[in-house]
């Protein structure tokens, strides 16, 4: 599967998610596709293992619920965002740490204040490990934080700028 880039996603400091200076965060850079998907690339190490060499799952289930959250933006500005009101995990597959791995998340549905989406994580050789399903409430990012995180905390990722992502 190819994902044309249209845009990377603003990221933050702190959270845990995205955020460059939290030392135990996941570090994700998020980037939106021309099919208005959301794709997550990140590397979790062992830190996030449940088993040896084992993604813990509700490590899985935090990065799917960014991406799918997160999926909104694509529609309505880097300043809108999901807020989770209900998530549904499938693990397929378990998730080996260590390697890079892809999220893509995407709106299903979108019914005004609340939206539907689902997303996947991708292990290296393309395969769906685990799945995701979740309805969303849409929020403008001043409606769940202040102008101060606006300004000084939400900014554009640092990260590489690509064209295309092949899953």
């Amino acid at each position: 599967m190819e994902f044309q880039i249209k845009e990377r996603q603003n990221i933050s400091n702190h959270c845990f998610v995205c955020g460059i200076k939290n030392p135990i965060g996941l570090q994700a850079k998020f980037y939106a596709t021309q099919e208005n998907e959301t794709i997550a690339i990140f590397t979790p190490n062992e830190m996030y293992q449940s088993y040896p060499g084992i993604l813990h799952g509700g490590i899985s289930a935090t990065i799917l619920d960014e991406t799918i959250g997160r999926a909104i933006m694509n529609a309505y500005g880097q300043e809108s965002f999901g807020v989770t009101m209900e998530l549904n995990i499938k693990y397929k597959k378990p998730v080996p740490t260590d390697v890079e791995l892809k999220v893509v998340g995407r709106i299903d549905r979108d019914r005004g204040r609340v939206f539907e989406g689902t997303g996947e994580i991708y292990l290296p050789d393309g395969t769906v490990a685990v799945s995701a399903s979740g309805k969303y409430l849409k929020r403008a990012l001043k409606q769940i934080t202040d102008d101060a995180f606006i300004s000084e905390e939400w900014f554009e990722s640092d990260a590489t700028v690509l064209d295309k992502i092949n899953i």
